[in-house]
């Protein structure tokens, strides 16, 4: 394993935000890079997006390298509809 964790993960252990648009009332509202859904600040619905294929699809070692709870969270999420 690379020391400091594969490439891929980087977005994973290091999330980032990113604004989107709420897709119930249009409002902008900020989602970080390794979040499925997030509620609007605006309306209060629920907004949900999926997560692209990641390592966490095929590496063998990537419950170990981004954590076990992170893990779980995004693999739980990764099935979630737009």
């Amino acid at each position: 394993m690379l020391k400091d964790g594969c490439p891929g993960s980087k977005d994973i252990k290091q999330p980032k935000p990113e604004d989107i648009r709420c897709r119930h009332c249009g409002g902008e509202i900020e989602i970080w890079s390794d979040e499925t859904e997030i509620k609007c600040k605006f309306c209060g619905k629920i907004n949900v997006r999926s997560i692209g294929p990641t390592c966490l699809d095929w590496c063998a070692f990537a419950k170990e390298c981004v954590g076990e709870e992170k893990y779980k969270r995004i693999k739980a999420g990764a099935g979630s509809k737009n």
